[in-house]
């Protein structure tokens, strides 16, 4: 892992912090903990992939799974069995990959049942067409097969009323999110309505956390609007616009006040050719691989 060096600026919301003696841990002392097992695209080589994980007082989250996630705890000192709860995305690889080996582990290792939070519609996209096939024919009784519930105990959130894009809430714990659409693929899609499911998040009203999506700036007005968010950590693809991603040279456009707020991930393993440009274009910052981004404590809404 090469680590980032040069950042353009710093939202004064956070600070960085390394993980003490290089171990990941599931808990802290209460604040809000953004650690990123990965921060490179699909098919990043140095920087692994876009893939979240979430920690509060004694509550976690990890959000996705890509193939490259279980060797990044193994690499950081923590078995991926000892996660326990998950929220997915979308099903491309590099956010999924690696739910297979947590699934037969879980069941066949610690003969445990991760949590998930997820709704019936992607349920069935994900078992159906991703997780299938390496997971429900391991095993046949009377004559049927596993289920996705069998391997997972199963949350549904909760659909909110009013919001501009399909939203759904749910809690782990203390940390709250909300969960929304974004327009990902296919790469001719016009809206989040006419794209395969996809999703980014706030969280604790304070945070966004894109997703994988193409250039949508109704999402951030949308979002930004309705909730006091501090960080924005966005896709971001560092070559020219096309594709179904952002592109850097879209997300320019934006408000500078935004733009401010705004960390980029999910980019290639070339980031250091643009560097510079980031700086001059008014980002925050580019997102780092393995730190901790802790938010300070806040009362919001009459809640710490």
């Amino acid at each position: 892992m090469t680590q980032l060096k040069t950042l353009s600026r710093k939202p004064a919301l956070y600070s960085l912090r390394e993980p003490a003696d290089k171990k990941l841990s599931l808990n802290n002392d209460g604040q809000l903990s953004l650690f990123f097992l990965g921060v490179g695209s699909a098919f990043s080589k140095r920087h692994y992939q876009t893939n979240l994980l979430i920690v509060k007082g004694q509550d976690h989250l990890l959000i996705d799974c890509g193939t490259k996630t279980p060797q990044a705890f193994f690499e950081l000192g923590l078995p991926i069995a000892h996660v326990k709860n998950y929220f997915l995305t979308h099903s491309h690889a590099d956010h999924v990959g690696g739910l297979e080996e947590v699934m037969l582990v879980a069941r066949y290792g610690t003969q445990t049942k991760p949590n998930v939070w997820i709704t019936e519609t992607y349920q069935n996209n994900l078992w159906d067409m991703s997780l299938r096939g390496g997971s429900a024919y391991n095993e046949e009784t009377s004559g049927k097969n596993l289920t996705f519930g069998d391997m997972w105990q199963v949350h549904r959130p909760r659909w909110l009323a009013g919001y501009p894009r399909e939203t759904y809430e749910f809690e782990v714990g203390s940390i709250r999110l909300k969960a929304f659409r974004t327009m990902h693929i296919p790469g001719n899609a016009t809206s989040w309505e006419n794209s395969f499911w996809s999703t980014g998040l706030v969280i604790d009203d304070r945070i966004l956390f894109s997703g994988d999506t193409k250039y949508d700036p109704a999402l951030l007005t949308d979002y930004t609007e309705r909730f006091p968010i501090e960080t924005i950590f966005h896709d971001c693809q560092l070559t020219p616009p096309g594709g179904v991603h952002a592109s850097i040279d879209e997300l320019k456009n934006l408000p500078a006040d935004l733009k401010a707020k705004m960390v980029l991930v999910h980019y290639g393993d070339d980031w250091e050719k643009n560097t510079a440009k980031v700086a001059d274009l008014g980002f925050a910052a580019m997102a780092q691989q393995w730190m901790y981004y802790d938010f300070k404590v806040r009362k919001i809404r009459g809640k710490t």
